[in-house]
């Protein structure tokens, strides 16, 4: 039972993240750096605090009474997932929801599960798998293979950027849009890589989430495990992700003298504000039900996988409702899909490994 509401939060969560950047799609007379930031106050400033709030009252006497080390590199690995998450926004401009949610997310599947555990092969800790457990356990060989099986799906989605560049020339003006396969897969990689230290986060910040785990079942008793432990971890990775997100917003804010852009008279200003906000708070709820997925399935290579795969398969699914692909030949479009479909296996493969154990 407990692994089939993983399951399911997993699934919402991923529907939150593959949803988020719809509302910005509708965002109208403003640059990206605009909606951008205003989003992202509501991301990583305003609604983490009130999720907080409401399932650990106490969630700021936590943070303050956590151990430097522990907020240090929670927010260290927060500064660094903020890069990733900055350049995702980039690289689903230039790519496209479809294809650049396959190749970032699907990086970030290979990174967040490899990165921990080269963490805790050097420091080991119980009930945590060091790189060696990929190698020499067959459960760990199995979640190996699924990852190989993921970077054939990130190739195969890749090709369909290329193919689609190469056919750019017979497709409408808005269908070209800002698509830019060269730069964009630049920006892809480095968000994929960074997006990762997301997961590195959550491990760092774990015993802020084990006290508020262990707070709660003393007064809930026989409960299980606290659904919402993460949320006290989460404040402080977003501070780091904020910081990384306001410098650079500001800097092009500055550059292109586009913080104009929220007093011009042709942009919806209350219409653009509620679509930030909803894009921005939209973001945040994959993370609040993640944590309530990991708290079910424990954190590790099988949550953050199923996170992710979930993810791509919406984004994927919102590529195709938004007619990202539409005009494209044959051989582009039968690239993409059978991208989505490897790195879905790929899942599949990873998922498998969870019963070997």
């Amino acid at each position: 039972m407990n692994a089939l509401a993983g399951v399911i939060f997993h699934f919402i969560g991923g529907f939150a993240s593959g949803s988020f950047y719809v509302p910005y799609k509708k965002v109208k007379g403003w640059s990206w750096e605009a909606m951008w930031i205003l989003g992202g106050l509501f991301s990583w400033i305003i609604v983490p605090p009130i999720a907080a709030w409401i399932t650990i009252p106490n969630f700021a006497d936590i943070i303050r009474e956590a151990g430097a080390s522990t907020l240090g590199y929670t927010f260290l690995f927060g500064l660094l997932w903020g890069i990733g998450g900055l350049t995702y926004g980039l690289g689903v401009r230039y790519l496209g929801v479809s294809l650049g949610g396959s190749v970032i997310l699907g990086l970030s599947m290979v990174f967040g599960s490899l990165m921990p555990a080269i963490y805790y092969f050097f420091n080991q800790t119980p009930g945590k798998h060091g790189i060696d457990y990929f190698f020499t356990n067959s459960a760990g060989i199995c979640v190996m293979v699924g990852l190989l099986v993921c970077v054939l799906g990130i190739y195969l989605c890749g090709r369909a950027g290329i193919l689609k560049e190469r056919s750019l020339a017979t497709l409408s003006a808005e269908a070209k849009s800002d698509y830019n396969f060269g730069v964009g897969i630049v920006v892809a990689i480095v968000s994929g890589v960074l997006s990762a230290c997301f997961n590195f986060g959550i491990e760092a910040g774990k015993p802020m989430a084990d006290i508020a785990n262990e707070l709660w079942k003393a007064a809930n008793p026989n409960e299980g495990e606290f659904l919402y432990q993460n949320n006290v971890t989460y404040v402080v990775i977003l501070w780091g992700g904020f910081m990384t997100n306001v410098i650079w917003c500001i800097y092009l804010l500055t550059k292109n003298k586009t913080f104009s852009d929220y007093g011009k008279s042709s942009a919806p200003l209350a219409k653009n504000l509620l679509l930030c906000a909803l894009g921005g708070t939209t973001w945040y709820l994959q993370f609040f039900f993640y944590g309530m997925g990991e708290s079910r399935l424990g954190n590790g290579a099988s949550s953050w996988i199923l996170h992710m795969a979930f993810i791509i398969l919406i984004s994927n699914a919102w590529g195709v409702a938004l007619k990202e692909w539409k005009g494209v030949n044959k051989s582009t479009y039968t690239s993409i899909i059978a991208g989505i479909i490897t790195i879905i296996l790929s899942i599949c493969i990873v998922g498998l490994a969870k019963t070997l154990e």
